[in-house]
C-alpha cells in the first residue's frame, strides 16, 4: 500500500484541526480559571451535564424533562444574565499575551522591585496614606492603562509615595506596574459586589477585589483609615498583612512560571537583602 501526497495532506489537516480545537479550549479554560465568576458558571454547566447523565441512566422522567428545558433555553438565559462576564472573557481573550508575562524579571530585578514596593508600603501604612498598587501578570491590563495617566517610569518607593500623597490629583486612582516599571497612575477598576467583602471597607478594597476576580493581577491595598495592608489575589482578599507577609507573597507570586533552579549562593544573597530591609 502506497501513501500518496493527498493522504499526507489529509493527515496533516486533521492534526492541525485537532490542535486548533485544543488551543481554543486551552485559552478558554485559562481565562475561566482567572475569572472567579466565569469559573462558577463553568462549574454550574458541568453540574447540569452530570445531572442530565444521571437522570438518563436512572430514568428520572420529571428531572429529565426539566433538564431538557434548561438545556434548550439555557444558552439564551446565560447570554442575557451573564452578559458582563461573557464580555469580560472575550475581552481577555483579545488582550491576553500569548507568551505570558511581557517581561520575565531576573532575580536582581525582582529583588529590587520587592524592595521598593515594601519600602513604599511601609511608609504609606505608617502615615495612613491610602493606596492601590496593581501588578500586571499574564492577563493584560491594557484596557485600564489606556484610560489612565501614562507614566512609564522606573519603579521606586519615592515615586509611589509621591503619587499617593493626598495633594496629588492622581492619589485616588490605582497604579499599574508592568514588569519593573510604573506604567500609569489614576487607573479606575471595576468594584466587586461580593457579599463576603466587609461592608466597612472602602472603594479601594472593592476595586482591588473586583480586578482580582477578573484577572490574575496582584492588587495591594493600603487602608487610609487604619493603615492596614491587604492583598487581593485570585478572587480573594487577604486582610491585615505584615510587611513580611507582603514580601514573601510578592517573592512567590512574581516568580516565573517555569521552574528555574538557582544555586545556593543566589538564594543566600536574596535572603540577606530582604533581612536588611526589616
Amino acid at each position: 500500500m502506497y501513501i500518496t501526497w493527498t493522504d499526507v495532506f489529509t493527515i496533516l489537516r486533521k492534526i492541525a484541526d485537532i490542535t486548533l480545537v485544543w488551543l481554543i479550549f486551552y485559552f478558554i479554560l485559562k481565562n475561566i480559571k482567572n475569572n472567579v465568576k466565569l469559573s462558577l458558571i463553568f462549574k454550574g454547566l458541568i453540574f447540569i451535564i452530570i445531572l442530565k447523565v444521571i437522570s438518563e441512566w436512572a430514568k428520572f422522567i420529571t428531572v429529565g424533562y426539566l433538564l431538557d428545558y434548561i438545556i434548550q433555553w439555557g444558552p439564551v438565559a446565560l447570554i442575557v444574565i451573564f452578559q458582563p462576564e461573557i464580555r469580560t472573557i472575550l475581552e481577555q481573550l483579545g488582550r491576553n499575551q500569548l507568551l505570558g508575562r511581557h517581561k520575565v524579571l531576573t532575580v536582581d530585578e525582582r529583588e529590587r522591585m520587592v524592595y521598593e514596593l515594601v519600602n513604599a508600603i511601609d511608609y504609606l501604612r505608617k502615615e495612613r496614606i491610602g493606596a492601590l498598587i496593581v501588578i500586571e501578570r499574564d492577563v493584560s491590563l491594557g484596557n485600564y492603562i489606556d484610560k489612565a495617566k501614562k507614566l512609564y517610569a522606573d519603579l521606586s518607593s519615592d515615586l509611589l509615595i509621591a503619587i499617593f500623597y493626598e495633594g496629588n490629583p492622581l492619589h485616588d486612582g490605582g497604579v499599574i506596574i508592568q514588569g519593573d516599571r510604573i506604567t500609569c497612575a489614576g487607573a479606575v477598576f471595576p468594584t466587586s459586589s461580593s457579599p463576603k467583602l466587609n461592608r466597612r471597607l472602602g472603594t479601594r478594597h472593592r476595586a482591588a477585589l473586583g480586578l482580582a476576580e477578573e484577572t490574575d493581577a496582584i492588587c495591594i491595598v493600603v487602608s487610609e483609615e487604619t493603615g492596614r495592608v491587604s492583598i487581593a489575589l485570585k478572587g480573594e482578599m487577604l486582610y491585615n498583612l505584615t510587611l513580611d507577609d507582603v514580601r514573601m507573597m510578592l517573592i512567590d507570586e512574581l516568580k516565573p512560571k517555569q521552574d528555574i533552579e538557582y544555586d545556593e549562593d543566589e538564594d543566600v544573597n536574596e535572603e540577606e537583602i530582604y533581612e536588611e530591609d526589616k
